[in-house]
C-alpha cells in the first residue's frame, strides 16, 4: 500500500505521516520546500517524540519525498500509483493541489481500485472543496472524479513549532485523533488502524473544531493580551483559564442542542480538552496558535461559527465576543494576517469590516455585537 501525503511539515511527519506508517503503508511526503524535501531524501529515518501522559518515541522509516514544485512529474507517478492521497497543507492551500490530483485520475490505469483522497485540515468538509476544485481541473474530463474517492476527515492532534536543532524529529502530544466519515466509500474503507470510521462526520468535526479549536486559540488571544508567551503558562494563569473554559461552555451548549450529544459526555470532553492545553511538556506559543486572525474570525470557523449560530437560537456569546474581543488585539507583526487586521481596524468603517471579515450581514442578530467589538478596538488605535 502507499500514500502521498502533500505537507511534510511538522504535522505531516508527526501526525497524519506516523499513523499512515503504522498502518503500513508506503509514504511518500510532497512539499514545496526544496530544504526540507532534501532532508527527507538524505534520511532513512526521523523520530516522533510523543510527550505527556503514554509519552513515547516512534521512528518512521521507508519514506521518501518528492518535490511538488522541481518535480512534477516524479509526482505525477507517485500519484497516478497511490491508493491514498491526505493533505496537511492549510485549507488555503488545497486549490494548489487540485491539478495534480487532477491529472493523477488522467492518468489511473482504469480498473484500478479508486484513490482516496483525504483532506486532513481544520475545516469543514475540506476533502469536499478539494473535489469540487479538482473537478474544476477536469473540465470536460470530470467523469473522472468516478476514479477517486472523497472522504471527509476530522483530525487533532497538537503539533507545537519545533526548536530550531530538531531536525526532523517532531515533538507532539500524546493524544491525538482522526475520524473519517464512510459515506463517501463504497463499503471498502482504507486500512488505518488508528483511524476511527463514522457515518456522519458533522458531529465529530464541530465537536472538534468549536472544542479544541476555539479553546485553542481563545487560549493564544487571551494569554497574549495578558502577556504570556506559551500556551501552557497561560492557562496557569486563572483569569485566562476560566475566560477558556467559559468559551467552551457556550460551544458546549450548542453541540448538545444541535447535534443532541450526551451533555455529560461532551463536558467530559471539553475537560480533556482543557486538561490537554495545560501540558507543560509542549512548548506550544500564543504567537504560533493565534495566527492567522482573519481566517479565524471568518464565518465559519471557530469563533463567528459557532456564536452565530447560538446568536440564532437565542442562547449566550458572552464568553465568546470576549475571545472576538481578544482576537482583534492580536497584533503580532510577524504574521500577514494580523497585520493586514490591524491596518482594516485603523482604516475602515466597524459595520463594513464586520461584514468582510466575518462574512455576517447586518441582518444577523450577532452583528450589532460584532460591530460594537471592532469599534471599541478601533476607538483604542485611534
Amino acid at each position: 500500500m502507499k500514500a502521498v501525503h502533500f505537507g511534510a511539515g511538522n504535522i505531516g511527519r508527526g501526525f497524519v505521516g506516523l499513523i499512515l506508517h503504522r498502518a503500513g503503508y508506503e509514504v511518500v511526503f510532497s512539499d514545496v520546500s526544496a530544504e526540507l524535501i532534501a532532508s527527507l531524501q538524505a534520511a532513512d529515518s526521523y523520530t516522533v517524540h510523543e510527550v505527556g501522559d503514554g509519552a513515547r518515541d516512534s521512528e518512521v522509516t521507508g519514506f521518501r519525498a518528492v518535490n511538488s514544485a522541481a518535480e512534477p512529474e516524479a509526482l505525477a507517478a507517485e500519484l497516478a500509483s497511490a491508493d491514498v492521497v491526505t493533505t496537511a497543507v492549510g485549507p488555503t492551500v488545497l486549490r494548489f493541489l487540485a491539478g495534480d490530483i487532477a491529472r493523477a485520475l488522467r492518468d489511473r490505469p482504469e480498473g484500478s481500485a479508486p484513490l482516496v483522497v483525504m483532506a486532513c485540515e481544520n475545516a469543514i468538509g475540506a476533502s469536499d472543496t478539494l473535489r469540487g476544485l479538482v473537478e474544476t481541473e477536469l473540465g470536460d474530463d470530470a467523469a473522472l472524479l468516478s476514479r477517486a474517492v472523497f472522504a471527509n476527515t476530522a483530525v487533532d492532534r497538537i503539533v507545537p513549532a519545533q526548536a530550531p536543532d530538531a531536525g526532523l524529529a517532531v515533538t507532539v502530544e500524546t493524544f491525538f485523533e482522526w475520524v473519517i466519515e464512510t459515506r463517501a466509500f463504497d463499503g471498502d474503507v482504507p486500512v488505518i488502524p488508528d483511524a476511527v470510521f463514522v457515518d456522519e462526520l458533522a458531529p465529530f468535526i464541530e465537536r472538534k473544531l468549536f472544542t479544541v479549536n476555539t479553546g485553542h486559540a481563545t487560549a493564544a488571544y487571551l494569554g497574549a493580551q495578558a502577556g504570556h508567551e506559551l500556551i501552557a503558562e497561560a492557562m496557569a494563569d486563572a483569569k485566562v483559564y476560566a475566560a477558556v473554559e467559559a468559551a467552551l461552555q457556550e460551544t458546549s451548549a450548542l453541540l448538545v442542542a444541535k447535534h443532541d450529544l450526551d451533555p455529560d459526555a461532551q463536558a467530559a470532553y471539553r475537560e480533556k480538552i482543557l486538561t490537554r492545553f495545560t501540558n507543560e511538556a509542549l512548548p506550544d506559543t500564543v504567537l504560533r496558535v493565534g495566527r492567522q486572525p482573519l481566517r479565524k474570525l471568518s464565518r465559519t470557523e471557530r469563533f463567528v461559527g459557532p456564536a452565530a449560530e447560538l446568536a440564532e437560537r437565542g442562547m449566550s456569546v458572552s464568553a465568546l465576543l470576549d475571545a472576538v474581543r481578544a482576537a482583534l488585539r492580536f497584533d503580532d507583526p510577524a504574521d500577514e494576517q494580523s497585520v493586514e487586521l490591524q491596518a482594516l481596524l485603523r482604516e475602515g468603517r466597524p459595520a463594513e469590516i464586520v461584514a468582510r471579515v466575518t462574512g455576517l450581514d447586518e441582518s444577523h442578530p450577532l452583528t450589532p455585537a460584532l460591530i460594537d467589538a471592532v469599534a471599541a478596538r478601533r476607538a483604542e488605535l485611534a
